[in-house]
């Protein structure tokens, strides 16, 4: 009785950790991942009563693959194949119009965005999909900003300096953090939240929920409150509000099959044209991320 008592104890003990789970990146050296990117942003400013609307869209095509395995972390290629972007604005009209495959020798912005495809960045990838460190960024920026064709020393520097904000290594850690960091240091089970955060223009406090796991894929959802403060020369902006994600990965490899994030900010922007005057600004985002290919050599 007391050994089949003892076995009833071991088993009954047994149960919620046999339900539980580890979630995280598991890859291989070699693995190669190709990502559909679709973004919108659609930005609104009441300006003197009046309103104007900006609509950024931002679609491409991005590689990982893996050059690395160690111990805790991985070390990634991260390979921009095609990017294209569009800016419009209800007042102005179009104000940018690229793509990136297309290269237009008389366009100075075809020329930059051209020169970024197929020059890898390095990233270094924790289990949990933090990014620790991005390498061959400035390398990056270097690049685009002498595909410009500008010569004078000054505006060189100050294309850079731009540059820099979107393309530099810190720039692009900020920006993939929110493809990648979605997994939680302990085992969880389905149902269980666990929470991370990241800074940057665009910071973000998570709570992430387990919702469903199977041995094809894993659904997360991620509620998070968000606040962008981004200072330019002559503007800035500061909001703060929500943001939903939804997330299938596949639980093999850790890698996303399918996300995506829905945003909603609100506050003010101030530009010095107009003597810092606040003017009221709303943000609404939507960014999408497709496992296209993958593959193991």
């Amino acid at each position: 009785m007391k050994y089949f008592t003892a076995l009833l104890l071991l088993l009954i003990s047994s149960v919620p950790l046999s339900a539980q789970s580890i979630l995280e990146y598991k890859l291989e050296k070699g693995a190669t991942f190709t990502i559909k990117q679709d973004a919108e942003q659609v930005i609104t400013q009441e300006i003197d009563g009046a309103t104007h609307e900006l609509i950024n869209k931002i679609n491409g095509i991005l590689e990982f693959k893996v050059l690395m395995q160690r111990d805790s972390t991985y070390e990634i290629a991260l390979t921009f194949k095609d990017l294209n972007l569009k800016m419009t604005s209800s007042i102005q009209g179009e104000l940018m119009n690229v793509h990136a495959k297309e290269v237009n020798e008389d366009d100075m912005q075809s020329k930059i965005f051209s020169s970024l495809l197929n020059s890898p960045v390095q990233m270094v990838l924790a289990k949990t999909g933090d990014i620790l460190e991005v390498k061959g960024g400035d390398r990056l920026v270097l690049k685009m900003a002498e595909a410009s064709g500008l010569e004078d020393g000054f505006s060189l520097n100050m294309m850079k300096k731009s540059l820099q904000k979107e393309f530099g290594s810190e720039a692009l850690s900020e920006s993939y953090k929110q493809m990648t960091f979605i997994y939680p240091k302990k085992p969880v089970k389905i149902g269980d939240t666990w929470k991370n955060e990241y800074v940057g223009k665009l910071g973000a406090k998570n709570t992430w929920t387990l919702e469903a796991l199977s041995e094809n894929e894993a659904i997360i959802h991620g509620r998070a409150d968000v606040t962008m403060d981004v200072t330019e020369l002559a503007t800035a902006m500061k909001l703060t509000g929500t943001q939903q994600t939804r997330i299938i990965t596949d639980p093999a490899s850790g890698f996303i099959k399918i996300m995506t994030v829905e945003g909603l900010s609100k506050g003010n922007s101030t530009m010095t044209q107009m003597a810092d005057q606040e003017i009221p600004t709303t943000i609404k985002s939507k960014i999408s991320y497709e496992l296209m290919d993958s593959s193991v050599k």
